[in-house]
């Protein structure tokens, strides 16, 4: 039996997912830090254009495409803040709260596809 990429490519989406969760968490936790510069993580797609799995088609009429997550990096975003503080501080509270609702999202329609496929594939296996 061929392997089953989907999985693969939402516990991949699930660790990016992860790291934003983490980073997000960093930039709250330094917001009243002096100097401290907002991170950030690459958006999915990005880092889901750089993969090397190969969809196949089993039929001419099937669309051909690539896809397939690699390990999200963290970068600096000093220019990706609503604003900076006199000290120097760029995380706003306000813009992180944002990305952490789009976090718990991400997480939340991941686990409900990966549990319609789960629940697909088991079905199949039973008929």
């Amino acid at each position: 039996m061929d392997p089953i990429h989907l999985f693969d490519l939402a516990a991949k989406q699930a660790r990016w997912l992860s790291t934003s969760q983490a980073v997000i968490a960093g930039n709250v936790s330094n917001a009243s830090t002096p100097g401290y510069k907002a991170q950030s993580v690459r958006p999915f797609n990005e880092i889901l254009d750089r993969t090397q799995l190969q969809l196949v088609s089993t039929d001419a009429n099937h669309l051909e495409g690539a896809g397939g997550p690699s390990e999200a990096s963290v970068t600096s975003a000093p220019g990706d803040s609503w604003e900076t503080t006199d000290s120097g501080n760029s995380v706003s509270l306000e813009q992180e709260m944002i990305k952490a609702g789009e976090v718990h999202r991400g997480f939340s329609l991941n686990t409900s596809l990966v549990k319609a496929f789960h629940g697909m594939l088991m079905a199949s296996v039973k008929s």
